[in-house]
């Protein structure tokens, strides 16, 4: 099994940034993609960003110009600095991680890390 554990959720006035981080552990033969995905409150959740293991980054139209996703791949871990943050932005953010545990790809999500944007 892939642990994911997310950090760096909170508060932030709009206009600001945040950094959240999500580090994965366990016993795996391999981390393919990992990334970012948001749900809102009564809404479905969402693709934010995503990085591959050699560093390609595809973004949600909503998340280009303002956030920027990255990864260190001898930690197991990815980065997503938000910037310019508006309150649409509120919502429970989750780590995503395809990783290779017996003889199939298979999809691990972390338990989400709330990010709140308001004054």
């Amino acid at each position: 099994q892939v642990q994911l554990v997310e950090s760096g959720g909170g508060l932030v006035q709009p206009g600001g940034s945040r950094k959240l981080s999500c580090a994965a552990s366990g016993r795996n033969f391999g981390i393919d993609a990992m990334g970012w995905y948001r749900q809102a409150p009564g809404k479905q959740r969402e693709l934010v960003a995503t990085i591959t293991s050699g560093g390609s980054a595809n973004y949600a139209d909503s998340a280009k110009g303002r956030f920027a996703i990255s990864r260190d791949n001898a930690k197991n871990t990815i980065y997503l600095q938000m910037n310019s943050l508006k309150p649409e932005d509120t919502a429970v953010y989750y780590c995503y991680a395809r990783a290779l545990v017996t003889i199939a790809w298979d999809d691990y999500w972390g338990q989400g890390t709330q990010v709140t944007v308001s004054s």
